[in-house]
């Protein structure tokens, strides 16, 4: 006999309690607090506005501040200069030479250096005068007219000679144009500065290190043809608006490797050697003007 299943029971079975969790109210979610960020870093000043700040703070320094800034400048560009060529003055040497109450040095073996010193420091003279002439013309004789400064014994500007051999130099070891070509190549390098192209597309810094590699490449003069290239490089930086590249005497390899390899390396070597000036004079202002501000 089959069991009979059990009735099932009318009886509701009660729901199961709900969660402590589930009973309380729900709260929306508040938004994260707003991030502040930082301001971003403000946009690094061009050469060009760097050089405008330093003039600005220039003239606000004072005459004396001026004064004594510019002869630390000539000494400066003066030793390294030299040095770059293997000459090394000491400061007694430079400060008896460029001193202008000490026309007449006593001591004989000075006499040569300081001849040679303040010659240079005419040169620097010459250059940041035609520098703010813009309107003078970019020559050959111009090239000559600086080499002459350095050596006025050599005659003037319609006699003075371009070198006559392949010097064996001691320090610059790379390839200088035949004596022949020399005439040539240095009126190429003027023909190439005077082109309305060459100012088009290359800036003040390219224009100036290509002109003094170039000019460096061709050695025109027996003597001295560093210091010609370099002085005529800072002609045309001043000319543009720039400061001088002072090429350091500890660049002196890299300097000389330069001149073997391509014109991009001295580009480089000028660049740093401007944003070196510039970083060392607004360190010197920075001092001065903190100085000035205690003072008050």
């Amino acid at each position: 006999m089959a069991s009979k299943s059990p009735a099932k029971s009318s009886r509701k079975v009660p729901a199961a309690p709900a969660s402590r969790a589930s009973k309380k109210k729900k709260v929306p979610s508040k938004a994260p607090p707003a991030v502040q960020l930082p301001p971003p870093p403000p946009k690094p000043l061009t050469l060009e506005e760097r050089v405008a700040a330093l003039e600005e703070r220039l003239q606000n320094a004072g005459e004396e501040f001026r004064k004594a800034y510019q002869e630390s400048l000539d000494m400066s560009w003066i030793f390294h200069d030299a040095a770059i060529e293997g000459t090394v003055y000491t400061f007694p040497e430079l400060k008896a030479a460029m001193d202008p109450d000490a026309a007449i040095v006593t001591d004989s073996s000075l006499q040569p250096i300081c001849e040679e010193v303040r010659r240079h420091r005419e040169a620097l003279d010459f250059i940041r005068d035609y520098g703010l002439k813009k309107r003078l013309p970019i020559t050959v004789d111009l090239i000559k007219k600086i080499y002459l400064i350095l050596h006025p014994d050599e005659g003037d500007i319609k006699t003075v000679k371009y070198r006559k051999d392949i010097p064996q130099h001691r320090l610059y070891f790379h390839e200088y144009a035949p004596p022949d070509k020399i005439t040539y190549k240095v009126r190429q390098i003027i023909d190439w500065l005077n082109d309305p192209e060459t100012k088009r597309t290359r800036s003040g810094v390219r224009i100036a290190a290509r002109a003094h590699y170039d000019l460096l490449r061709v050695f025109p003069f027996a003597t001295d043809s560093g210091k010609v290239a370099r002085l005529f490089m800072n002609l045309l930086l001043l000319r543009s608006g720039l400061p001088p590249a002072i090429v350091h005497s500890t660049e002196r390899q890299r300097y000389y490797d330069a001149l073997k390899g391509a014109s991009t390396a001295m580009t480089q070597i000028v660049q740093e050697a401007i944003e070196n000036n510039l970083a060392s004079v607004e360190k010197l202002l920075d001092v001065h003007e903190a100085k000035a501000y205690t003072a008050r």
